[in-house]
């Protein structure tokens, strides 16, 4: 057996710290760029609330920037040297906000959650995909065995989906779907307020004394109590902040980042994200992107520095792969290996039979134009990706003669739109911490969002071999054939920027910052009001 990252580490990384001064009665007004689609840590989807997950709930295990995991709710942990048992040491202080004690039959209740037909699919199938069972050890300490060695797991036991849920409130939850107060979860703030549409609440948790290792105190929050508004239109949110209804905004657009910045009393902090970056996916089951020369030809059509600068001002990170740049597993060698060639695109267009323009310069073939669809679920909208699509929507016109149609819906309808393959464009980005597990959800046969339809037995084989192995340098080689073939080899995925987090926040806010792996706003747990 082999021991890894002892107790020891957590008490160095609080080396120094003070418990929070309890006495202080301090409020927070922080403003959001997307409202939640669920507040169940365990059915977590959107990027953007990842920060309200890790007010509510702690996971097992937190991951550093360098990618190494450290003790949180587990202090220690060993892994068997066929790579098939965990053995997690547990803390024996913690409790849920519902006054249940946190133990080994809460992890082995929440494990055993996600074996519910239905809970979760995605999760079941990629991150737990090789999970067989949990078993109480002993009070504190839980045994999990796995079907196969997996790459993943671990980073699993850190993220969001392994947030602890009170197995009391797993059973009696009225709205288990989407969480929110009915939910106790064992994190620095308690749920106590949701409008929706509005805002949500938090007060802190007195007894909070458990943060993950490399927190910058212990005890209880900063913080008494914090509110998060919904206000999804950036000026809104820019006009909040510098009027002092709020002390604090996310998702700060290019068009005002010189405002932030030459505001005195302001203060503004960006970091990339992890995962994969934000790319169009072509829809290869049905025409026109069943043609790979049509795939490789919008792509050309697209001049993409220049719609970057438009959109984004200089801001935005160029991606050239389906893994994003701060991952590190990014392929650099793709770097500059296509797109922005007018001529090619016409050519290839021209190529693949799509030769007469109608009377407003659309491309049409046997008398059908060329139309492309994007169904975009407007909770997932950020980072003015509307804006973006309308200036590609431009430029593949003018370029190429390219019919792009988007619409922006509600989740239902464009789910319902996904389901029934009318679309032939898909955006996304994923802000897994290991882009391994975002990879095993797009691009597989199979895979849970597999939105181009695209196959591929060697792919799928790499991609098999890259979970199956521990070895760092076997699964970046792994994972760069991947990235070729999806990018340049088969064409079924263009790349456009790298996702981005933006705080904006009076000066007087400290301890704001991000999430080591994954890039995006880091909890409240540190925040304070003073210098």
């Amino acid at each position: 057996m082999k021991r890894l990252i002892p107790v020891l580490l957590l008490a160095v990384a609080a080396c120094g710290a003070q418990p929070a001064d309890s006495a202080p009665a301090t409020t927070l007004t922080w403003a959001i760029e997307t409202q939640p689609i669920t507040l169940n840590p365990q059915l977590w989807a959107q990027n953007k609330v990842r920060l309200l997950v890790f007010n509510q709930f702690d996971a097992l295990l937190s991951k550093a920037e360098d990618g190494s995991f450290r003790p949180w709710l587990a202090t220690s942990w060993k892994v068997s040297d066929d790579k098939l048992t965990y053995t997690l040491d547990l803390r024996d202080d913690v409790t849920f906000h519902d006054g249940t004690k946190f133990d080994a039959a809460a992890v082995k209740a929440n494990l055993d959650q996600f074996l519910v037909p239905g809970y979760n699919p995605a999760v079941a199938a990629i991150q737990l995909k090789a999970f067989d069972r949990a078993e109480v050890a002993a009070p504190y300490q839980v045994k999990i065995t796995l079907k196969e060695a997996d790459a993943l797991f671990l980073d699993f036991l850190a993220s969001p989906y392994a947030g602890q849920v009170s197995p009391k409130a797993l059973k009696s939850a009225k709205d288990l779907r989407f969480g929110g107060l009915d939910l106790a979860g064992t994190g620095p703030f308690i749920l106590d307020r949701y409008v929706q549409g509005q805002e949500i609440h938090y007060r802190r948790n007195p007894a909070y004394n458990w943060p993950p290792a490399g927190a910058a105190h212990r005890g209880p929050a900063h913080l008494s109590e914090i509110t998060y508004r919904f206000l999804p239109e950036a000026a809104v949110r820019i006009g909040a902040l510098s009027s002092g209804q709020v002390q604090v905004i996310e998702g700060v657009p290019a068009t005002d980042v010189a405002l932030i910045k030459k505001d005195p009393n302001l203060a503004l902090q960006t970091s990339l994200n992890s995962g994969t970056a934000y790319s169009y996916y072509f829809n290869t089951e049905h025409a026109p992107f069943d043609d790979q020369r049509v795939r490789e030809a919008f792509r050309e059509a697209v001049n993409v520095d220049a719609v970057l600068k438009s959109v984004y001002q200089g801001t935005a990170t160029r991606a050239w792969s389906i893994v994003g740049a701060k991952s590190p597993f990014y392929d650099a060698t793709l770097e500059n290996g296509y797109g922005g060639d007018v001529a090619k695109a016409n050519a290839l267009l021209d190529a693949a039979g799509w030769k007469q323009r109608d009377a407003e310069g659309y491309r049409v073939k046997a008398g059908k134009r060329l139309t492309v669809r994007e169904v975009a679920s407007a909770p997932f909208v950020r980072d003015r990706r509307d804006i973006l699509a309308q200036a590609v929507q431009a430029q593949v016109k003018q370029n190429a003669g390219i019919d792009l149609q988007v619409k922006i819906v509600d989740q239902g309808s464009a789910q319902k739109a996904l389901d029934e393959n009318e679309y032939e464009l898909f955006g996304n980005s994923r802000g897994d911490s290991d882009a391994g597990a975002a990879l095993n959800l797009i691009l597989p046969e199979k895979a849970a969002i597999n939105r181009t339809r695209f196959a591929d037995p060697k792919v799928d084989s790499w991609l098999a071999a890259a979970s199956a192995t521990h070895d760092q340098a076997e699964r970046e080689k792994l994972y760069a054939r991947v990235q070729r073939a999806a990018v340049v080899d088969n064409a079924i995925v263009f790349p456009l920027y790298v996702p981005a987090d933006q705080i904006a926040a009076q000066k007087s806010v400290q301890g704001l910052g991000f999430d080591p792996a994954s890039g995006t706003p880091a909890s409240a747990y540190d925040v304070r009001i003073g210098t």
